[in-house]
């Protein structure tokens, strides 16, 4: 068991965070005081990283991404954490591993420019009615000779704004239940497509959130990814992956940056003569909160090793996403504490950080839905999840 990171991981890192540094952060203020990632910045800042190969590094070499391992993803991913969501997207990208199911013409139409950044994708599942019950959607495909016609509502759809593409679940056979969905590559700008208001949020500004509305869509047969059926799978498989980097990494990345800040705060301001850090009461926050980054980066490794390994990893990346997700929220409310009323203030980016970590214990599957699954797979397995020996 070796805990070392090797020279190749160190350069990626230190790649990514010098990237993050001085190509992204001087933008943040800017885009959390407008709402908007100017487009001119968006072309810059993705031409500068695709130059670095720091583009759709997740997905596999012979397609033209970065082939990073699930371990490697992960530390990138911490480092991604340290700055604005939108930012991340445009500079990174956002190709989920669900694509690598496209077969035949649909590699040249959805899969390689993904890749390459030249068009942008966003996963539509959840439904005003169906968040966390991924299998309760609404949303219909119907065959219409040898295609389809989908019809229904996505809401929540991040970055759908500036997407070109959609992975949309639709029910194709109800009387299967979880098993009759499928999945659909489908363009915007389809005739009866349309978007939606993008709903305002209280953090990640910059990032639309908007509504799909899909009225009696024209799809091709080749829009269907997967094979018919295979759409919740493919959705919970490519979740796992997006939880445990998006959520988990993120967060931890998230929360070792805000506690750098906090601890050279603690250092610098005086109070009674002496400085912040020197107060056992602040002693004790920063103390937990070192201790709990640790923890939830050791989680988070340990799930990134199991699919490294093959093995499916779902109970480990639910830890993850549980524990990684409310380790941030915690840190960031002692950072807020700490900092006292600048901690409240607009003028540092501490309450910017406190409004983002809140969205991190909902989206890809709230909290209490992430215990539910581990406890239920516990009581079913015994002590698997958490006997060394077993």
């Amino acid at each position: 068991m070796n805990f070392a990171l090797d020279d190749q991981q160190r350069l990626l890192i230190s790649t990514v965070r010098s990237f993050i540094k001085t190509e992204l952060a001087p933008f943040e203020d800017e885009i959390e005081k407008t709402g908007i990632l100017r487009p001119q910045l968006a072309q810059s800042v993705h031409a500068k990283a695709k130059a670095l190969g720091l583009y759709a590094m997740n997905i596999p070499e012979k397609f033209g991404g970065g082939g990073l391992s699930a371990l490697d993803q992960m530390l990138v991913e911490e480092q991604f954490g340290y700055t604005t969501d939108i930012l991340i997207r445009r500079a990174f990208g956002n190709v989920y591993e669900m694509l690598l199911e496209c077969r035949e013409t649909q590699i040249g139409r959805w899969l390689l420019p993904a890749v390459t950044g030249d068009r942008t994708a966003s996963i539509a599942i959840t439904e005003p009615g169906a968040g966390s019950d991924a299998a309760g959607i609404k949303t219909r495909a119907i065959r219409d000779g040898t295609g389809w016609r989908l019809t229904g509502t996505k809401h929540f759809i991040s970055d759908g704004e500036f997407s070109d593409f959609f992975l949309v679940t639709a029910v194709t056979d109800p009387a299967l239940g979880s098993k009759g969905i499928s999945m659909f590559l489908v363009d915007k700008g389809l005739i009866g497509f349309s978007i939606g208001r993008d709903q305002p949020m209280m953090g990640v500004r910059g990032t639309s959130h908007v509504e799909l509305v899909f009225d009696d869509v024209p799809l091709e047969a080749v829009a269907l990814l997967g094979g018919e059926g295979m759409g919740l799978k493919l959705a919970l498989s490519t979740l796992g992956r997006v939880r445990l980097a998006q959520v988990g990494a993120r967060a931890v990345g998230k929360a070792t940056h805000v506690l750098k800040q906090t601890v050279a705060y603690a250092n610098e301001r005086k109070q009674f003569g002496q400085s912040l850090g020197q107060f056992q009461m602040v002693q004790q926050m920063l103390a937990d909160s070192v201790i709990e980054i640790n923890c939830a980066r050791l989680l988070l490794h340990r799930a990134a090793f199991e699919l490294d390994q093959g093995r499916d990893g779902r109970d480990h990346i639910a830890m993850v996403k549980v524990n990684a997700a409310e380790t941030l929220g915690r840190v960031v409310d002692r950072a807020v504490q700490i900092f006292g009323g600048m901690g409240f203030c607009k003028d540092l980016p501490i309450e910017r950080y406190y409004r983002d970590a809140r969205i991190y214990r909902i989206f890809d599957g709230a909290s209490e839905i992430h215990r539910h699954t581990i406890a239920r797979n516990t009581l079913k397995t015994g002590d698997a999840l958490f006997d060394i020996e077993a």
